[in-house]
């Protein structure tokens, strides 16, 4: 079959990149001063213009719903963008400021009761109810101790000593007019009769006449009711002695705490919730008075009272929030973003193995220390913290903040708990997150787009101007400023500018990951220090650069040992039928790394399918897999438009034990396809990378700087022979920023780099042949296969007639 084809026709010669457009400098003669320290920091977010345009709406405006989410990779400055706008806007806050305090409830302990006063008032409170304790604990005992007080207490005494004496008196003098005496007894009294003023013994009253001894016995007896009557009476009297002892007992502790209370509630008159207050807190220290007039020796020291105030927490002030010291819009960034540190907690203590709490134990979350103002906080940690992105939706959905532990949250309550009053909620809340998670919520979480009406998107990149490039150099300016690092000279700085092209893979743009930045201008400023340099320059960058790659390089070395090694099969000389060098690209988070694999396709009499085996296996993902489609389209429309294409054909990644991903290796599997397909040798001397469409045109893929690294280290690892290169998509000329070996490489002309734009270019580059050469001897094949085909129908054909 292979003798039958016709002859290949050698392909024009194409010529490759030159060496000047592989890399895309910046000219340090074009910056305009000689060291970084020349430049005014930048101020304003580089590059973030819309980022901010949304920020600044999202956080004036007033209306419900209108938080805000700052979509952007982790890294690229959310955080200090934030710092910035907030700093910079002069915001007096979403509200009136406000100091929040809890109180005891006397009537419902378990409800604490919210306060709010103005801005240091609440510190303020608590210092005077403080005062006020330490004030009654220092009068009362002395009130009571009075002359005054103490003559008072003794004449009640004696008035009820007095009646109960009188009423005692009384009936002995009538039952002495009576001849009967009045006894009292450890157990009460008693009546005896008498005579001539003894009492006669039970004998002698035996003895008497019968008739005076019934009008004696008649008479103890009348006497003895009358003495029940007054012995009843006596708890009476007694009650009637205690209410009037409590009433002296109030009368004199009114004269002690009503000018203590009558002084706060004067201070406090313009605030009527703190009225109400203070007239509870009266009541009660008047209720207990009598808790303040223990005297004891220690209270007379200073110290000793203020420790005492303590004994006393149910008149304390729990102050929530202190905003005394803020004079704008408080800013709070909560890191750990849980349930409690949200919304609060209410703590326990343990009493005699029991867990118990009060509103002294309320502690604030950071809902409440930002309310008035703004709540910065981290989408993942939120989502990623039990229930406290439910908490957080509740809260803003309800306007209140209301203090409820898990417990109670799911009904789980085996302790005593607290139902602290509700603290209305006007907080704009920031949530920083990466764009995937922002799409995850926006479509799984009904209520989000409700509550996230404003989305503040930065930017990565930005355009490499003349005017972007001064204005970048002025942001490297901040960084070195801010982070205390040597100045760079202009070579430093043009070296830089050139890495965060690189590392955005695009000569034609500049990456705005200010952490990627800030971090190769602390290695640069460490390998200058080491070497005792006073300034940054372009080498010192190259230095840092290399280091920070060869940290990482172990993979990447121990990938190419295996090719060099040839346990991993990659040819880099010589030609072959049905196999080419396709580019991959491995990502190992912020580090990557190109390595040339080996691409094989057969082709055979079938039914026109393109089998993918990585698709087979479930090695290829979705994208690979629509690329092989989209190359069996290609080769039916190119090769057999108006005719049936009697072959089965198989492509697979040679050892390969991954998934594969991607259609960059597009243009390859079908050269590897023609070729096995028409028996066309190939190049292995040319490794290749390109998507492609059904039309045929190469389309740009990317990580074209490390595919073209990783085979050209292959290359000059075996040793360079003058005719190795790499095929790539003419789109990606824009992207190329090369390592500056592979640019000596080029401009010595031992390794070439082709640009093409369509397969045809590319089949040329890597067979050596014309395409009207390969078409032609694709179009034999297809013959050729359509007559065996028809020969072997007929065959098949002819034995079913004979059975």
């Amino acid at each position: 079959m292979t003798d039958e084809l016709p002859a290949l026709a050698p392909a024009a010669d194409v010529e490759p990149l030159p060496a000047s457009g592989l890399y895309h400098p910046c000219d340090p003669q074009q910056l305009a001063f000689d060291s970084l320290e020349e430049l005014e920091p930048l101020a304003d977010h580089f590059g973030q213009d819309r980022a901010v345009e949304a920020l600044e709406f999202g956080l004036e405006i007033g209306h419900e719903g209108f938080n805000v989410f700052l979509l952007g990779s982790t890294g690229v400055g959310k955080r200090e963008l934030l710092e910035t706008v907030l700093a910079s806007d002069e915001r007096a806050g979403r509200g009136e400021l406000a100091d929040w305090c809890y109180v005891n409830n006397f009537e419902r302990p378990d409800q604490p009761i919210a306060l709010s006063l103005p801005p240091g008032r609440g510190s303020e409170l608590r210092r005077d109810m403080a005062a006020a304790v330490e004030t009654l604990l220092a009068i009362m005992p002395a009130t009571f101790q009075s002359d005054e007080y103490q003559a008072q207490v003794q004449a009640l005494g004696e008035e009820y000593q007095e009646r109960e004496k009188a009423a005692f008196q009384s009936l002995a003098e009538k039952a002495g007019e009576h001849n009967v005496t009045m006894i009292q007894t450890p157990s009460g009294y008693t009546l005896a009769p008498t005579k001539d003023g003894e009492i006669i013994s039970p004998q002698d009253f035996e003895a008497l006449p019968e008739e005076e001894k019934k009008v004696t016995l008649d008479f103890i007896d009348e006497l003895k009711e009358e003495l029940k009557t007054v012995v009843r009476q006596l708890p009476g009297w007694k009650m009637e002695s205690r209410e009037q002892f409590k009433a002296l007992n109030q009368e004199f502790s009114q004269r002690a705490i009503d000018p203590v209370f009558g002084q706060l509630k004067e201070k406090y008159r313009d605030f009527p919730a703190v009225l109400a207050y203070l007239e509870a807190v009266h009541a009660n220290v008047i209720e207990e008075a009598e808790s303040f007039t223990e005297l004891r020796v220690e209270s007379a020291i200073p110290e000793n009272v203020k420790q005492r105030v303590r004994e006393y927490p149910q008149y304390s002030v729990n102050v929530l929030v202190d905003n005394r010291e803020l004079t704008a819009a408080p800013v709070i960034y909560e890191d750990s973003p849980t349930f409690a540190n949200l919304v609060g907690r209410a703590e326990h203590v343990s009493q005699m193995g029991t867990l118990v709490t009060d509103f002294t134990l309320v502690k604030p979350g950071a809902l409440h220390r930002a309310n008035g103002g703004y709540l910065v906080l981290e989408a993942d940690k939120v989502l990623t913290s039990p229930y406290a992105w439910l908490a957080l939706k509740r809260a803003l959905k309800s306007g209140e903040l209301r203090i409820q532990s898990l417990d109670q949250f799911f009904s789980f309550v085996s302790t005593v708990q607290l139902e602290p009053e509700p603290i209305p909620l006007d907080v704009k809340v920031v949530l920083t997150g990466d764009r995937y998670l922002y799409y995850l919520l926006q479509h799984y979480d009904s209520e989000f787009a409700s509550l996230f009406k404003v989305a503040a998107d930065m930017s990565e990149d930005i355009s490499r101007t003349s005017e972007s490039t001064a204005l970048f150099a002025r942001m490297i300016r901040n960084l070195q400023q801010r982070n205390g690092l040597l100045p760079l000279d202009r070579s430093g700085v043009a070296r830089v500018i050139e890495q965060a092209a690189r590392r955005l893979e695009d000569g034609e743009r500049l990456s705005l990951h200010r952490q990627h930045l800030a971090n190769l201008l602390a290695e640069a400023d460490y390998q200058a220090r080491r070497n005792k340099a006073e300034i940054i320059t372009a080498a010192i960058i190259d230095d840092s650069v290399a280091a920070a790659r060869h940290r990482m390089d172990q993979f990447r070395e121990k990938s190419h040992e295996g090719i060099l090694r040839e346990i991993m099969l990659v040819s880099t000389e010589g030609t072959a039928v049905g196999q080419v060098n396709g580019l991959t690209v491995y990502l190992l988070g912020d580090y990557s790394f190109g390595r040339p694999a080996r691409i094989t396709a057969t082709a055979r009499l079938g039914n026109g399918k393109v089998l993918d085996i990585e698709r087979e296996v479930d090695l290829g993902g979705q994208i690979h897999s629509k690329a092989v489609m989209i190359i069996s389209a290609l080769l039916a429309n190119r090769y057999a438009r108006e005719r049936p294409l009697p072959l089965a054909a198989t492509l697979a990644f040679e050892q390969s034990y991954g998934g594969i991903e991607g259609d960059s290796a597009s243009v390859a599997e079908f050269v590897a396809l023609v070729s096995a397909i028409a028996d066309i040798p190939v190049r292995q001397d040319l490794a290749v990378t390109g998507s492609l469409n059904q039309h045929g045109q190469v389309q740009a893929i990317g990580g074209i700087n490390d595919k073209i690294e990783g085979f050209f280290d292959i290359c000059k690892a075996r040793g360079l022979t003058g005719s190795q290169g790499v095929v790539m998509p003419a789109a990606n000329r824009v992207h190329l920023m090369l390592r500056q070996d592979v640019i000596d490489a080029v401009a010595a002309g031992s390794f070439h780099i082709y640009p093409v734009d369509d397969i045809d270019l590319a089949l040329q580059i890597l067979t050596g042949s014309t395409t009207a050469s390969i078409d032609a001897r694709v179009d034999a094949r297809v013959e050729a296969l359509q007559e065996l085909a028809r020969k072997l129908a007929g065959k098949y054909a002819d034995r079913d007639d004979e059975r």
